[in-house]
């Protein structure tokens, strides 16, 4: 279960207010990759809250508003499919959590990245945390609001686009998505360098 180990690390070091950031949708075939930053005080309780990836969609919705009421200051941002196109999904990664930290409402001095990685031009102090979701509580927070906020804007699409099934997948490679694919093309959402020879 996540814990406050590295952000009371982090302040130890002289370090005064700690985000945590992680993504959603790194992997589908459409739709923006969605990254998160989370100020949390090191002695929020947040109960229940974990990897987002270990939650079911109920409890992620759940912990989407209890995140949001006690963070310090929480932000939410999109790499586009434009994006992913022209700079590749790594780099439209980077872009949305640099959007993320830059748009706190409270500016962070720190940060921990999810992931094996820091962020290119990042501007603050950062370090990165492999299967940080699951082992800091702000990165934790992070996935939440990143996932459940990308799962959110797949049901609009979902409307819009309602022949490929966004709202069963989320924009997944699933068979049924592949399926949709082959029968009506793509749609303006899909990332055409994640169908090479698909499409």
């Amino acid at each position: 279960m996540p814990d406050y180990t590295y952000e009371k690390e982090a302040i130890n070091n002289g370090f005064k207010l700690v985000c945590g950031v992680d993504e959603a949708g790194r992997g589908p075939l459409a739709g923006p990759v969605c990254a998160a930053a989370v100020i949390l005080k090191p002695d929020t309780v947040i109960e229940g809250l974990n990897d987002s990836k270990k939650l079911t969609e109920k409890k992620r919705e759940q912990l989407f508003d209890v995140i949001k009421e006690r963070a310090v200051a929480y932000s939410i941002a999109f790499g586009s499919v434009e994006e992913i196109e022209e700079y590749n999904i790594l780099n439209a990664t980077y872009i949305a959590m640099n959007r993320a930290i830059n748009s706190l409402q409270v500016p962070c001095d720190f940060a921990i990245i999810d992931g094996n990685r820091i962020p290119t031009d990042i501007s603050v102090d950062a370090m990165y945390l492999v299967k940080g979701d699951m082992k800091s509580m702000s990165v934790a927070a992070a996935s939440v609001l990143a996932k459940v906020t990308r799962d959110r804007l797949m049901l609009e699409y979902d409307a819009k686009y309602p022949e490929y099934l966004f709202k069963q997948h989320k924009g997944y490679g699933t068979k049924a998505h592949y399926e949709a694919i082959a029968k009506n093309g793509i749609c303006e959402i899909h990332r055409k360098s994640f169908l090479k020879g698909v499409i």
